[in-house]
Order: C-alpha cells, then structure tokens, then sequence
C-alpha cells in the first residue's frame, strides 16, 4: 500500500491521508477534451439541421411563385432577387474581422505574428525544462502554490498558452480538425491539470513531458524567421527536431509509468527512475542495442517499448519515411477550398515554381497597396518543394496551395472556381519551346471555361499570334475583363515606344512596378530618382466635394492640396457607357462617383481624395492629416 501514498507535510494543506489522486488531473484534461468536441460535434449538427431547414423554406417560396403565374414576375422586375445576396456578400462581419486578426497574431506575416510564435515556442521549451527540474521529484506530492516557485512559473506559462489556444482557435477554418491536431492535444493534457493542481495543493508530473512535441515545429519556427531558406537545412533540422521530440515523449511516458506502477497490480511493481535514466533506455533501444542494465519493470512500460522498438527502426531507416512523406503530401494538399463570406479570393495556376510565385506574391501583397481582403488559392499537379513550402506559409493567412490540375473539373470544383474573383494563368517565361507553352495555357483556358464560362480569366501568352486562339472560345469575353497579356508584345511595343519617346519603357516599368521608397540623405540625382520609381499607379473614387468641377480644376486642386498627382478618370456618358479619359479638357466635370487614376506612392495616400472634404480640410495644409471627416457620408 505504500505505492498509494504520496508524501505529506503540516506545512501543505494536502489530504492527510495521502491519497493519490492522479484520476482528477486526468479526468480534467478528459473532460476538457471530449467535452469541446461534444460541442463541435453538435453545433454542426444544428447548424447542418438549420440549412437543410432553410433549404426546404426556399424551395416553397420558389414553387408558390411559379404558381402565381406572372403577376410575381412583374414584381420581381422591380425588386432583383439576388439585391440581398449580393449586399450580404459584400458586408464583412465583425466575427471575420476578429478571425482575420487571429489569424494575423498568430501568423509570421507581421512584426507581431513573429514574435507571439517565436515567444510561444520559447515559453514551451521553458515549460519543458520546468518538466525536467520537476522529474527529479516524486510522480505525485503535496504542493504550495504560493511556495513552489517552479509551479508559478508553469502556471504563468500555461495561462499564456491558454490565450495563445483561444487566438488559434478562433483562426482556425475547421474547428473540428484543429480540435484533434497534435498542438491541441498537447495543450488539453498539459493546460488543465495546472489549474487542478492549484486547487488541490498537490503536483502531479504527469502528461507535462508532451510539451517536448512542440520541438517538431522547430524547423517552422526557423522558416517563419527567413532563417532556413534552402531545402536540404530545412529536411536537416525537420528530421533532427522529429527524432529529438520523439525520443524526449517517449522517454517521459516511461518515466511516468516505470515511477508510477501498473493500476492492476494496485501500483506495487514500480520502480524508481530518473528522466535520464529513461532517456538512456530509449536510445539503446530505438539503437537496438539493448545493454540490459535500465530496463522496463511495469507491464505498460515493457507494451510501450515493444511498439516503439519498431518506431525507432522505422525513424533509422530512410526509405520508410520517404514513402510515408510521399503519401502524406499527396493527402496534405488534396483538400477543399473553404470561401469566407466577403473575402474574395483568385485561383492562380500554370507555371507554379518559386520564382514565379514569389515575384507575383512580392507583387499583389505589396505594402504599398494597403490592406489587401484577397485569397490567393494556387492550384498545380505537382506538390511543392520544401523552399515553395516554406513561402506559402509565411503568408499562409492569405496563400492556399491546393494539388491538382485545372483540366480536372473535380479539381475546379475543389477551390471554388466559380465563385473566384478572377483566374490567373502563369507562363514559363523561359521555356524551350514558346508555342507548346501557350498551347498548355490555352487548353487550361478552354477547360476553366468549360466548368464556369463567367470566369474572368487572365493569362500570359508568350507570342502574340497565338491570342487569336482565344477568340475560338464561345464563352472568351474582352468586355467581361478577360485578357491575355502577350510578353513578346509588350517587350515589342516597349522597344517601339522608346524610338519614338525615348524613355517611355523605363518610366512604364517603374510605374507599373512595385518597390518602396528608399531614403537617401544626399541631395544627388539618385534620391529624387528613387523618389520617382517608388510610386506606382492607383486608382480611387473621388470624393464629392469635386463633384461639377472641371477635369483641370480638380488636378490642380488635388496636386497642391492633397499632393497627388490625377492623370485620367472614367467617365460616364448620358448613355452609361465607361471610357477612360486621359487629361481631358475643361468641357469634362467630375460627376458623383468618378474613379480617378492617380500617381502615388501607395494606396494609403490615394485615400486622400476619397476622404476630401471642403467643409473639414479646406484650411488644412499637411496633406497627412486629411482623414475621414465626421460629415463624411459615403453614398
């Protein structure tokens, strides 16, 4: 009976029995566990319920329309069906909202997402190491809290890994995946039991040795910090983190059963190890050298050895892992798009490699162009490298790979092409043979036409008579906004342009691409150059406080007040028909509405004359402080 006995002084308030009860940290974690998932389980139920519910309500509604003859028809002429689906679409919620921003915090895209991962993985080494200091004392035994200085230490980790949890939660897309995945699961078996051992004044070492599986995210933590950026140091540090976290829980899961006893044998048969003794015993083992000097007592210990005997031989052999890393790619990337409500998205595909991808990333999620709410969804038939891997998850909160081909229609089906804002086709730009590479991205236009005709598609073609295959396409519409942007033509019509305006290539390329301002001190060529490469062009809605002013007027108004430079508009005529007008006379007044093209240096200085406002900033000179005004209304 001596095993049932935990160590009891008068200084802890403990049960002067000394009981074990190692039952109440487990059943905590349990409950926690079992319990969350009970209620995801069940609100997709309801919510499954509810939309079968409603399903049914709209197929009533549409069948007594069709009974009412044409009389509803006439209605409905003056009041579109789709009005409210389309404002719905359009309104973001604040719960999107907050799980944008969790999503944010607990990404390495910002300043912030960095550090919160990098403090994270550093406070659980710190509550590992805690583990370490706390093997060397028995299993289970009296503690004061306000006495134990390492268990307030764990108590303050764990209350930050519990927000830490909740930001996750939030972010996650599957509630219910992220309920079952390996973090979630360390963090249920470790996090309770803290708190239980607080309100018992009693320790239990426990499940505490789980925290080492967070080593594996080593090699992520490394990739979120641009410091592992080629394929060979990231597979180096991914297999030594996974054998390193490996052998650590395996070794504390011996040590808790070896310590503790079999619960048939009424804990009589345990022994007394230290953690390292137990990590030795590991090492030869998974070594299948086996010195027999530490060996396993309890019969728990000696079922566990035996299954990860076959784990270690597994993790030294190289053949196995790559087959499983084979399968496990092929599964890790073959799921489905999940659209968020008012968040659009795009689907990139063609010629994926991390060149390509990385200079239109560089380009679309430039900080130049403010906040951008778009998806990038990219879909290719061959999985990433370990490189394009580690790309797409720094900017994983707005980048989903997906692996397939788009003359699948499954595969289509797969990232919502039809709901897509637009597809974009990349081109090998150095490929051996450029009419077989516009045939591919043709067939790709052909197929994504097929599955959803109203697809805005916008693709590259490496030679320009090959565009006129396009226009064989029935469902291939110009005025719809899809183009094809012909590399050779528009290399072509620079070298033109520059006989006729020398000069005219290297101002469009400056301005149409992206790069940030780089300060200079010197008064030198070079500064004022840099100055003028470091603005791109914009496009915004002109406030309506310009509204009947000419197009001369509101130039000069908005290049000495607001700093920006207008060079064109879109103009509606009588008959509502868009054109742009580049430097158009005074016979043109702005009308409500209008878009205005701009020359600036990002999109947050654009905004000026979307919020520009006579009443409010007439008497304001920092064009910095032209924000949005309390008067402001935006019709």
């Amino acid at each position: 009976m001596d095993a049932l006995i935990i160590p009891v002084t008068m200084e802890v308030p403990c049960d002067s029995r000394g009981q074990r009860m190692w039952w109440a940290f487990l059943a905590s974690s349990m409950v926690t566990f079992f319990g969350g998932l009970f209620i995801i389980l069940l609100w997709r139920t309801l919510k499954y319920l509810w939309t079968v519910c409603c399903h049914c309500g709209v197929k009533n509604k549409e069948a007594q329309k069709i009974n009412g003859g044409g009389d509803t028809q006439a209605d409905g002429a003056c009041k579109p069906t789709d009005e409210k689906e389309e404002n719905v679409a359009a309104e973001v919620g604040w719960m999107t909202s907050v799980k944008d921003w969790a999503g944010v915090m607990i990404s390495a895209q910002t300043l912030t997402g960095r550090v919160l991962v990098v403090l994270v993985f550093a406070l659980s080494i710190g509550a590992l190491v805690i583990y370490f200091i706390d093997s060397s004392n028995p299993i289970e035994s009296c503690q004061n809290f306000y006495k134990d200085f390492t268990l307030q230490i764990d108590m303050a980790f764990n209350v930050f890994f519990l927000l830490y949890f909740g930001l996750r939660f939030i972010a996650a897309n599957d509630k219910l995946w992220f309920w079952l995945e390996v973090n979630s699961v360390v963090d249920f078996f470790t996090v309770p039991p803290v708190f239980v051992s607080v309100y018992l004044n009693r320790s239990w070492l426990g499940l505490r040795f789980l925290r080492a599986l967070r080593l594996i995210q080593f090699s992520e933590i490394l990739q979120f910090l641009n410091i592992l950026k080629t394929s060979n140091s990231i597979k180096l540090v991914n297999l030594c983190s996974i054998f390193i976290s490996t052998w650590l829980t395996a070794a504390g899961f011996i040590h808790l059963v070896e310590n503790s006893g079999d619960p048939w044998e009424n804990f009589q048969n345990n022994q007394p190890l230290t953690y390292w003794e137990c990590v030795y015993l590991l090492m030869v083992t998974m070594s299948t050298v086996g010195y027999g000097d530490v060996y396993a007592k309890t019969t728990l210990g000696r079922l566990f050895m035996v299954f990860f005997i076959l784990g270690g031989l597994a993790m030294f052999a190289r053949y196995v892992p790559e087959i499983a890393a084979l399968i496990l790619n092929r599964k890790k990337y073959g799921g489905t798009f999940n659209s968020t409500r008012g968040r659009k998205h795009i689907v990139v595909c063609g010629h994926i490699t991390l060149e390509s991808v990385s200079n239109f990333l560089k380009d679309f999620l430039h900080k130049d162009r403010d906040d951008v709410n778009v998806e990038i969804v990219f879909l290719h038939n061959i999985s990433p490298n370990l490189e394009l891997e580690a790309l797409f998850k720094r900017h994983f909160t707005q980048v989903e790979f997906y692996q397939g081909s788009v003359l699948n229609p499954h595969d289509l089906a797969r990232v919502k092409i039809e709901s897509a804002d637009a597809c974009l086709i990349l081109a090998n730009k150095y490929c051996a043979d450029p009419d077989a590479e516009d045939a591919s991205n043709i067939m790709r236009v052909i197929s994504i036409k097929n599955y959803h005709p109203k697809i805005r598609i916008i693709t590259q073609m490496l030679q320009y008579h090959n565009k006129a295959h396009l226009l064989n396409i029935p469902s291939w519409n110009w005025k719809e906004g899809d183009d094809a942007i012909c590399l050779a033509e528009l290399k072509l019509g620079f070298i033109a342009q520059s006989c006729l305006a020398p000069g005219l290539s290297t101002m469009l390329a400056n301005l149409f691409s992206m790069r940030s301002f780089i300060k200079i001190e010197e008064d030198t060529w070079q500064k004022y150059y840099l100055e003028g490469v470091a603005n791109e062009m914009y496009t915004e809605y002109l406030s309506s406080a310009f509204v009947g002013l000419s197009f001369p007027a509101v130039c000069e108004l908005v290049f000495a007040k607001l700093k920006l430079l207008m060079i064109a508009i879109e103009y509606k005529s009588e008959k509502r028909e868009s054109s742009i007008l580049i430097n158009p006379g005074n016979h043109v007044k702005i009308q409500e509405g209008t878009l205005g093209f701009f020359i600036a240096s990002d999109a947050k200085e654009v905004k000026r004359a979307f919020f520009y406002c006579k009443a409010c900033h007439d008497d304001i000179t920092d064009p910095k402080r032209i924000k949005k005004c309390g008067c402001k209304r935006r019709k």
